[in-house]
């Protein structure tokens, strides 16, 4: 499996949990043989961005700061015009079809390891 998706708003977690949840995620995701990772995380009933959304973010840009990842690609510049985009199409079919693809969708950010 190339390509993995998992909802981060079932259940509604705290956003207290969403750190180590993310962490149980890459790491099940990597021990699968996982390339990228999409997550839905909402966008927040505000309009602007929710905590679960923002915390979710926060942590990952720090560990591509750190160089864990190769690559984070928001939701919102998830496009074949994106060059972080087009350089995981080849990967797997399902990321060519996947629904949010060219959608501009803020509730999803996706992660792409080394």
């Amino acid at each position: 499996m190339i390509y993995r998706t998992v909802n981060f708003e079932l259940g509604m977690p705290a956003v207290s949990e969403i750190p180590k949840r993310l962490e149980n995620e890459i790491n099940l995701s990597k021990s699968y043989g996982v390339k990228v990772l999409k997550i839905i995380h909402g966008y927040g009933s505000s309009g602007k961005g929710g905590k679960i959304r923002t915390c979710l973010r926060r942590e990952l840009d720090e560990r591509l700061k750190k160089g864990s990842l190769k690559a984070v690609i928001h939701g919102e510049k998830f496009s074949i015009f994106d060059e972080s985009t087009r350089g995981i199409l080849y990967l797997d079919k399902a990321i060519r079809r996947d629904p949010d693809l060219d959608r501009a969708n803020n509730g999803i950010t996706l992660i792409v390891f080394k």
